[in-house]
């Protein structure tokens, strides 16, 4: 067989992961006729079809699952390839491109990405902020070197990365500190109709405060659910409802927030996780970060 066409490839590339030769004409800027003619092309060199219909869409056949497998690795492997050639000087390292899950308390990410100033290489720090599915999709792409998040790589989900298992910490209940009184003493029962903050329903918090509360038999009353978890704080000191955050990080929360401690619990546990792209490189910062989230989290 000759040499492998890597441009005919880009094109199936594109077939495969829009689904129709319209869209990736559009994605390649070049016209259907010239998609499907080097799609054609392609197939006519493998010797036998990629696709099958399924309605408007175009789905790999089983070689074309096969071919497309390939294609991504050469694809994403070339990716990491430009990226590590982005600089000239070998003094410099690509940028670090990290996400956080908006579950994870802001103190925890910085005490986790604060080390990475330390490197002898210099490179710039891009942090950015969402939910573990849209950071996912930057992830696959190569957008990002590293997601620190409260819950692991979802099963089934078409990712090539690793999970990284960094630790778990029981978590601490706050109130505002003149409202603690009418906590503590009867603490957990005490929570039984309180006015209650929830973590955002994305956060693996928030499923396991609920399984927890019905085990518990206690019923507090939900007035408020935040994905952002600052803005979640920010509000509790203000009196409109009890808070719980990772007891890791619980030191921070007091030093920042006018809040005190009414309770600990081990039962609920927040996890949390560093999930990286399979690559033949990885970018100097990430070892530095899971090292430093084993760290914190072991000082629980």
């Amino acid at each position: 067989m000759k040499q492998l066409n890597f441009n005919h490839l880009q094109y199936f590339y594109a077939v495969a992961r829009e689904g129709s030769v319209t869209r990736a004409a559009q994605v390649l800027n070049v016209t259907p006729q010239t998609v499907s003619g080097q799609l054609a092309t392609f197939e006519e060199y493998i010797g036998a079809p990629l696709f099958t219909r399924q309605g408007k869409r175009l789905e790999p056949n089983s070689l074309g699952q096969i071919t497309l497998r390939y294609a991504d690795d050469i694809f994403n492997l070339g990716s990491e390839l430009s990226r590590t050639l982005a600089s000239h000087d070998t003094a410099q390292v690509a940028n670090f491109n990290v996400g956080v899950v908006d579950a994870i308390p802001k103190v925890m990410a910085f005490e986790m990405l604060n080390d990475c100033f330390d490197l002898e290489n210099s490179f710039v720090i891009e942090c950015h902020e969402g939910d573990l599915s849209s950071l996912l999709a930057d992830l696959s792409v190569n957008k990002l070197d590293l997601i620190i998040s409260d819950q692991p790589l979802p099963v089934g989900v078409s990712v090539r990365a690793i999970n990284n298992y960094l630790g778990q910490t029981g978590v601490t209940f706050f109130a505002r500190k003149e409202e603690c009184s009418k906590y503590l003493p009867d603490f957990p029962e005490s929570l039984n109709r309180a006015p209650f903050l929830m973590p955002g329903k994305n956060s693996a918090l928030h499923q396991n405060l609920e399984s927890w509360f019905v085990q518990s038999k206690i019923s507090p009353k939900i007035v408020a659910e935040f994905e952002d978890s600052a803005l979640l704080k920010f509000f509790g000191q203000t009196g409109r409802g009890i808070f719980c955050v990772a007891t890791a990080v619980e030191r921070d929360v007091l030093d920042q927030f006018d809040v005190g401690i009414i309770g600990r619990i081990t039962e609920v546990s927040d996890r949390i996780y560093g999930i990286s792209p399979e690559r033949k490189i990885k970018h100097p910062a990430v070892d530095i970060v899971l090292k430093a989230a084993q760290r914190i989290l072991a000082n629980d």
